[in-house]
């Protein structure tokens, strides 16, 4: 059960959720998919459940339709140790559903059902427990959630209360299908650099971003911006992380991959403990490279993040 607690949150998140409707056959088109698995979804709120997974006290902020897939979401987190006090919920809009089909080793085309709009887009400034956003330990913001009004103020209203408090986060999480134009993505983050403390995202993201690919340039484009850690994620190449004294690069914790998605919110959370832990760059990054990687060795997202003691184990021997 999700900890009754009036202290403050140790990781926060925001935005998306949903539903995954997850094939139970690889390789297949969804066409010919027999079987499916409900799970529950969404960039922020897997974040949140890979926190509480590492012990965090954590809560997301988003919404949901005002129906039984909206209902689900709020019983799993509370089933996942995440502290759903946080869920609004929608009267007219429902709650989206993701697809996916599975061809392993690294094509997992997503289907998002968020039409005409995604609950979640819709949390506005007023919503919003600023008490709450200052005072959590890690403050975790996605790309997505800029893409649309009233969520894109409420973003820069949550911002501006925090006050780029340490470990307040940008996920660069870019996802083309919820963009007008990819120069609008580019225009929202860079508005929104400034107020935050930590960036992290994959290659393809950081050009977005920053209009630059190469790990450290991108690395470097994130910092003049005013971050100050800057994490770029290069799949197979492994990971690098720069602040304005230090670069770490780790290689990856190779496995046989199952479903790609849902690692990088798996990284995410195991990130935001090791932030909390105060551990050094290099331990951080081999921690959330090797908390990616199960959750790639695992069908569903949400429910597949590992423990602590899971990362742990691998550890003693992988590195």
């Amino acid at each position: 059960m999700a900890q009754a607690t009036t202290a403050p949150h140790e990781v926060l998140t925001i935005g998306r959720v949903g539903v995954d409707i997850y094939p139970l056959q690889s390789g297949v088109g969804l066409e010919d998919v027999e079987t499916f698995g409900k799970y529950l979804g969404g960039s922020a709120t897997n974040v949140a459940v890979a926190a509480a997974r590492h012990g965090r006290r954590s809560a997301v902020i988003t919404r949901t339709g005002n129906d039984p897939f909206g209902r689900f979401v709020s019983r799993e987190l509370d089933r996942l140790g995440v502290d759903n006090r946080f869920v609004g919920v929608d009267d007219e809009l429902q709650t989206p559903v993701t697809f996916c089909e599975i061809f392993p080793p690294d094509d997992f085309p997503l289907y998002f059902y968020r039409r005409p709009k995604a609950p979640d887009l819709g949390i506005t400034e007023e919503s919003l427990d600023l008490d709450a956003i200052r005072t959590a330990g890690v403050y975790w913001s996605t790309v997505t959630g800029l893409s649309e009004e009233p969520s894109r103020s409420a973003h820069h209203a949550a911002w501006n209360a925090r006050g780029r408090r340490p470990l307040t986060i940008l996920d660069l999480d870019y996802r083309p299908m919820f963009w007008d134009l990819a120069e609008s993505a580019t225009r929202e983050v860079q508005r929104a650099l400034p107020q935050v403390t930590v960036a992290v995202g994959n290659r393809e993201e950081c050009e977005v971003a920053v209009g630059e690919s190469d790990p450290f340039r991108a690395a470097d484009a994130l910092l003049e911006r005013g971050v100050e850690l800057a994490i770029v994620k290069q799949g197979p190449r492994g990971v690098l992380a720069k602040t304005r004294d230090e670069t770490v690069e780790v290689e990856p914790y190779l496995i046989d991959v199952v479903n790609g998605l849902g690692a990088g919110d798996s990284f995410g959370g195991a990130l935001c403990h090791g932030l909390l832990e105060g551990w050094s760059l290099e331990r951080i990054l081999r921690f959330a490279n090797v908390a990616g990687a199960l959750v790639a060795s695992r069908l569903e997202c949400s429910t597949a993040m590992p423990t602590t003691d899971e990362v742990d184990a691998i550890l003693v021997g992988a590195y």
